[in-house]
């Protein structure tokens, strides 16, 4: 499906040149994605920054009148960045203070059943700080997985230093990429995910790839 047939572009093109509305429905937005709600964090980035490409290029897409404000994209990935990053560390504050009590509540086992975040406390455990900006890429875990670093009792500064060199890798990028070259970035936007992912993916291998051979050697070591 094309960016311009998605219903949040189509709503938020609607506000194209208030960009006062646009930045403030970003930032509600980014709040409801981080709880879990079905509003894709992607595609609202991705439909900002083709408004911020509409604005930059009005010969492409007239404006309704002179001097009509536009989105602006380094405000919009401003915008977007801190929006994201405060919405994670909220999620991480509140697992760090009422998480546990609230995994109890009927409301929150009906958004994340027992099962899942057990395997996501689980995974946490495992791979410590690195979780903190794994969680960041990974669509449909965020939410259950910033709540467990704070129930984890990660320190703050660590979650917020990995969360927030993950957001500035993903959030604002994308927003430059579209507002710079437009839609057809999209195909590539995809690759860079790619690329991303994987090497997210080779740098996980690695690690748990040394933490065996420490584990082995360390029994090893014991034997002797």
């Amino acid at each position: 499906m094309s960016i311009f047939q998605e219903p949040i572009f189509q709503w938020l093109s609607q506000y194209a040149y208030q960009p006062e509305l646009v930045y403030f429905a970003l930032i509600g937005m980014m709040f409801l994605s981080s709880v879990g709600l079905p509003l894709p964090e992607e595609v609202t980035l991705v439909s900002i920054g083709v408004l911020a490409f509409m604005g930059a290029n009005p010969q492409h897409f007239p404006p309704p009148y002179a001097g009509a404000p536009v989105v602006n994209m380094h405000t919009a990935a401003l915008v977007a960045s801190l929006s994201v990053f405060l919405s994670d560390f909220l999620i991480y504050t509140i697992g760090l203070r009422w998480g546990r009590r609230l995994l109890e509540s009927r409301l929150m086992r009906k958004v994340i059943s027992p099962e899942m975040m057990g395997r996501v406390e689980t995974w946490t455990k495992k791979y410590g700080a690195y979780a903190c900006g794994i969680f960041r890429f990974t669509p449909g875990i965020r939410f259950p997985g910033h709540l467990a670093c704070g129930m984890m009792h990660f320190p703050a500064w660590k979650f917020a230093l990995i969360d927030g060199i993950a957001v500035l890798i993903s959030v604002p990028t994308q927003i430059y990429l579209l507002a710079i070259y437009g839609d057809p970035i999209i195909r590539r936007l995809h690759q860079f995910k790619i690329v991303l992912f994987s090497i997210i993916g080779i740098l996980l291998v690695g690690f748990i790839a040394k933490k065996v051979k420490t584990y082995f050697l360390k029994e090893e070591s014991q034997s002797h």
